[in-house]
């Protein structure tokens, strides 16, 4: 077991919606800002909050979750991750007690600050209400045992901020460390999965530093530091990973397909594998020296009439499914894989289309069992994963058994000889056993 000193933090909410990732973005460019060298998490299986600390922090930003990975594999990761900062910034998960399911905390903000020993800083919306705010913040406290050691005001303007603070402080005892405004110049837009991608944000930079400007003024980020460089020791244990073959797979990565959890890519570079990334919107072929293919969830909906136009990329990964390269997609991937996505042609690997519809079609953690033998696991064999999708396709048949923790159960995925492709997104640290088979199976066809 290893032991060492690791400062952290987490910026947890009350809700979804009351401004976490709003007041992290602003934190983390703050301390940026002060010269900190600083890493940033993503609490639970969100792709799009990881891209702007990424930007924000000028390095990658990872996942902790506790489902998806476990709890041994988590701290590991945790902990390399926080290797050479000075404060490791947390960003909680919808609301700091939800969890896998409706009525559990498994894998929460809460959750996960308990078994990582991560103190929590609870950020409060305080639209709409005064006093309320108080009466909210102790049902909070009071819950169940917890790390939150101070709160964060949202949209709460100057004048108002101290009767908030002395009202909060006198009442429940808890220290309020700042607030932050509301500032239209900054706000971020969204859309059916969530959040604008950071990189379709051309003014993402000014966004950032005039948040940044603000939390200077508003947000004791001392406190905030105060309160990180008080974290107890983190235990965790090392985990050495086997080094397979030098297989070269591409890996499809561009604004139609950008939902990839840095850890899991990093995992197949340890194993050996070279990563090529390339675009399905704008490459014209797959390069002709690679072993294996990759690709991730994103918006290709977004983008249907350059992917579908794009004949020489659809041929070229239609050959190499052909003479059985071996294809790995999530989500967004999968759809790409079909026939057709709202009637425009795609690679017609899989034969079903897939159709956007207005709601959400899926949403939530899953554990997946393989009813045949496939690619990536064997029969009767589960991993687990994360499923979030606004789209459905043609079949109503799947290679794979999903199972919430509310006992419900459907099919899903094509996982069929070289090629296996799902809704779901699974992330190899948890799975590693996939992530090795991928390999091998390249290194198969490799050879």
């Amino acid at each position: 077991m290893m032991n060492k000193k690791i400062n952290r933090i987490m910026i947890a909410g009350t809700n979804s919606g009351c401004g976490k990732t709003t007041v992290t973005c602003a934190i983390l460019k703050a301390l940026k800002n002060r010269g900190l060298k600083v890493a940033a998490f993503k609490c639970g299986p969100d792709y799009i909050d990881p891209m702007f600390h990424s930007e924000i922090i000028e390095t990658n930003s990872r996942n902790i979750d506790l489902f998806l990975c476990g709890e041994r594999q988590a701290r590991y990761l945790f902990a390399k991750n926080s290797e050479n900062t000075d404060v490791s910034v947390v960003e909680g998960v919808m609301g700091f007690y939800d969890g896998v399911g409706g009525n559990t905390g498994e894998n929460s903000s809460w959750d996960i600050s308990n078994k990582l020993g991560i103190p929590a800083v609870l950020v409060v919306n305080c639209k709409g209400a005064s006093v309320s705010v108080a009466a909210m913040i102790k049902g909070y406290l009071d819950f169940d045992k917890n790390r939150i050691e101070a709160v964060v005001l949202n949209n709460v303007s100057k004048h108002m901020y101290k009767m908030y603070k002395e009202t909060i402080e006198n009442r429940l005892g808890i220290r309020v460390a700042g607030y932050m405004p509301f500032e239209p110049e900054a706000v971020i837009g969204s859309r059916h999965l969530g959040l604008v991608t950071a990189k379709e944000i051309g003014s993402l930079k000014q966004k950032t530093e005039l948040l940044a400007a603000i939390a200077e003024e508003t947000i004791d980020l001392d406190l905030l530091l105060d309160i990180a460089n008080n974290a107890e020791h983190f235990d965790y244990e090392k985990i050495e990973v086997e080094q397979i073959s030098d297989v070269r797979i591409a890996v499809a990565k561009d604004r139609a397909f950008c939902f990839y959890y840095q850890d899991s890519l990093e995992l197949l570079e340890k194993m050996g594998a070279k990563l090529i990334y390339f675009s399905p919107t704008e490459d014209i072929r797959l390069t002709e020296d690679v072993d294996g293919l990759i690709l991730g969830g994103g918006y290709p909906e977004l983008y249907l009439e350059k992917l579908s136009k794009n004949a020489g990329m659809i041929n070229s990964i239609r050959a190499a499914w052909r003479e059985g390269m071996p294809i790995y997609a999530e989500c967004g991937g999968f759809m790409y894989l079909g026939k057709s996505i709202n009637s425009y042609a795609m690679t017609h690997i899989i034969e079903p289309g897939f159709e956007m519809t207005e709601k959400l079609q899926n949403f939530g953690y899953v554990t997946l069992t393989a009813k045949d033998n496939t690619m990536l696991l064997e029969h009767g064999e589960s991993a687990t994963a994360h499923e979030f999708h606004y789209s459905k396709n043609d079949s109503d048949s799947g290679s794979l058994t999903a199972r919430k923790a509310s006992g419900k159960t459907w099919e899903t995925g094509y996982c069929k000889e070289n090629v296996f492709a799902l809704y779901p997104h699974i992330h190899f640290w948890g799975n590693i056993q996939m992530a090795a088979r991928f390999i091998k199976k390249c290194e198969e066809y490799k050879k």
